[in-house]
């Protein structure tokens, strides 16, 4: 059963996620998003500061041990994403809908936000129930891999023992949740290919060097990264999905471009897997005449959730709902997250909330869709677990 003091905040975590709902910004531009939150953060008494330009860092110190050596305090870091899409809201007669055009929430990221605010407003409320610190991560760009790096590189995951977070699901049920060990979002990566020729006429190919046929020789080598350079037993995907070539119909190519994506469960596998790409497109080139430039961005390492945990977050879980709403072997998604950036330097875990609610069929709407909506009433779920969680870590409870 959820706690009263998560259930008298329904109304405030509500209405907060229809207003960033409605205010969608997009990735790097959560300008208006930003100074919302730093506004709820000075009512509640939490200092802040800027991370970035539109990232948000909160930290609320627990006074139950006041004067206790820094080295002792423990810290948990929550994290919520706030970045929205560039598509337009088709959510017709929807009070909520978005106000920006061109512009929607529809990854769920605008109830993270709020639900993350609810819990900021309950932890500062028990601040003398508790020892030690909590880390609050309002992060940007997540929708293209820049937030959570900023974060990590601004040196605030230093002391974190433990960083949590939960990402809304319409694939599960409301009142469920899913705490699952190991891989379960996989890497990112996109890279680009600059192929250099020699331009000619068509009709005398043997004087020039042909851009576009290393890109289409290129494209089908990469193939074999999987299907003869990866175990069966493991799940990559290397897809070029661009390829721009030529000037002409009568001209021999004289540059091409490709770019794709690279995914990956492991971080060995990411690595080897990059690795070829640039192999395999310089080697190419060579051969037939020609040179490539290999570009890579990082967007999201693998998303792996540690066992401990897990098992953490699910005894949390287990006292608020019943034992089998709470998923322990959620299938692994090729989709990435950078909250990976998180695990990759401290113990954590990655919650996926169930949001799909048979009352409101855009409940059930995949994501990145126009259409998507989320049952709010979850979002009551997941606010409690934020804050028992980081509660019963910090007060030693899984010692």
């Amino acid at each position: 059963m959820l706690r009263d003091y998560v259930l008298k905040e329904r109304d405030y975590i509500i209405g907060k996620r229809r207003y960033f709902h409605s205010h969608p910004e997009l990735s790097l531009k959560e300008f208006n998003t930003a100074r919302v939150i730093e506004e709820e953060l000075d009512s509640f008494g939490i200092p802040h500061e800027r991370v970035g330009e539109t990232g948000v860092y909160a930290v609320i110190e627990g006074k139950k041990a006041a004067g206790a050596p820094e080295e002792k305090k423990r810290c948990i870091a929550l994290r919520a994403d706030m970045d929205a899409l560039p598509m337009e809201d088709l959510k017709e007669g929807c009070e909520y809908r978005s106000q920006n055009a061109g512009v929607c929430h529809a990854c769920g990221h605008d109830g993270h936000t709020a639900t993350l605010l609810g819990a900021a407003k309950i932890l500062k409320e028990k601040e003398n129930e508790f020892s030690g610190r909590i880390k609050l991560f309002f992060q940007q760009a997540e929708e293209i891999g820049a937030g959570a790096k900023l974060f990590v590189k601004a040196g605030l995951m230093k002391d974190v023992e433990r960083v949590y977070g939960a990402h809304v699901s319409p694939k599960l049920p409301s009142g469920t949740i899913s705490f699952t060990a190991g891989p379960m979002n996989a890497s990112c990566d996109y890279f680009k290919i600059k192929i250099k020729g020699k331009g000619a006429h068509v009709s005398t190919p043997e004087l020039g060097v042909d851009a576009l046929y290393i890109a289409a020789q290129t494209v089908n080598a990469l193939q074999s990264i999987v299907s003869r350079g990866t175990s069966p037993l493991d799940t990559v995907i290397v897809g070029v999905g661009r390829l721009d070539a030529g000037t002409s119909y009568n001209i021999v190519a004289e540059n091409a471009v490709l770019e794709g994506t690279t995914r990956a469960f492991t971080h060995e596998s990411r690595e080897r897997t990059n690795q070829r790409v640039r192999e395999i497109a310089e080697s190419s080139a060579k051969m037939l005449g020609g040179f490539a430039k290999v570009e890579f961005k990082d967007y999201a390492a693998p998303l792996i959730n540690d066992g401990e945990a897990c098992d953490e977050a699910s005894k949390v879980a287990e006292r608020l709902i019943p034992a089998e709403n709470i998923i322990r072997n959620q299938e692994k998604a090729l989709v990435a997250d950078d909250f990976a950036d998180y695990l990759a330097v401290a113990k954590g875990v990655y919650g996926f909330l169930g949001t799909h609610s048979d009352k409101n069929p855009d409940t059930g709407v995949a994501q990145h869709n126009g259409h998507f909506d989320i049952d709010e009433e979850a979002l009551l779920l997941s606010c409690n677990i934020y804050v028992d969680y980081a509660l019963a870590f910090l007060e030693g409870e899984f010692d």
